[in-house]
């Protein structure tokens, strides 16, 4: 399984954490602040990051931004009492991947690991496969044993977006922000636009389907033709 530092400065907290990692066949590594983290980071390989937000001599906002300022792309799961959106706000803008508050449920924490970890895999990888159809970061393509079909960037971005998290509802203001980026002038309509057109060049390719929730955003969802 997986390398994964817990970083918490409750000694209780940090011990249950690591023992119900232990139990999912993780091997642990722990630390009780984020200088510490980065000191451990440097003797040994680490897959993923647990990390607590409050702590002394550096907390997890500047664990996870002093992380991504030197271009680690690590997957971060923030555990923390803090609970208002301004938090998380600022939070995935540091650059977790995921966020959970306090009290949590150890289940859901390892459920979300192993999520995080595929998607860090898909990642590395650069490439999604789903059925026989094959979607590469490099080339842009979308791929069968039929028929490949080359897609524009940012059709390419929102597919893979989506694939990346299959069942999961994206909302359109978290596609923008991600894709366009967060301070874009870009008429929010232009989600609806462009997921139409990619509707129409994925239609080659019966393995997947992007569907609408209406009021909400999009999903992506494996079809029966697998």
């Amino acid at each position: 399984m997986a390398k994964i530092l817990v970083v918490e400065d409750d000694r209780m907290l940090r011990r249950v954490v690591c023992d119900a990692l232990r139990q999912d066949g993780h091997q642990v590594a722990a630390a009780s602040n984020g200088r510490e983290a980065l000191e451990r980071m440097e003797a040994e390989h680490v897959d993923l990051i647990v990390s607590d937000i409050m702590m002394p001599e550096m907390d997890g906002y500047e664990l996870t931004g002093s992380l991504r300022s030197a271009g680690c792309a690590l997957p971060i799961l923030m555990i923390t009492a803090k609970e208002q959106y301004r938090d998380m706000e600022k939070g995935f803008s540091a650059g977790t991947d995921d966020y959970m508050v306090k009290p949590i449920n150890l289940s859901e924490m390892l459920l979300r690991i192993r999520a995080l970890l595929r998607r860090a895999k898909i990642a590395s990888d650069r490439r999604i496969t789903v059925g026989g159809t094959e979607v590469d970061c490099d080339s842009l393509t979308v791929s069968s044993a039929e028929t490949s079909v080359t897609l524009p960037q940012k059709e390419f971005q929102l597919l893979y977006k989506l694939l990346s998290y299959p069942d999961r509802i994206i909302t359109r203001q978290q596609l923008m922000d991600e894709i366009w980026g967060y301070e874009t002038t870009t008429d929010p309509h232009t989600v609806e636009v462009h997921i139409a057109r990619l509707r129409e060049r994925i239609r080659p390719f019966p393995d997947f389907e992007i569907q609408t929730i209406r009021g909400l955003g999009y999903k992506a969802v494996k079809t029966d033709a697998q």
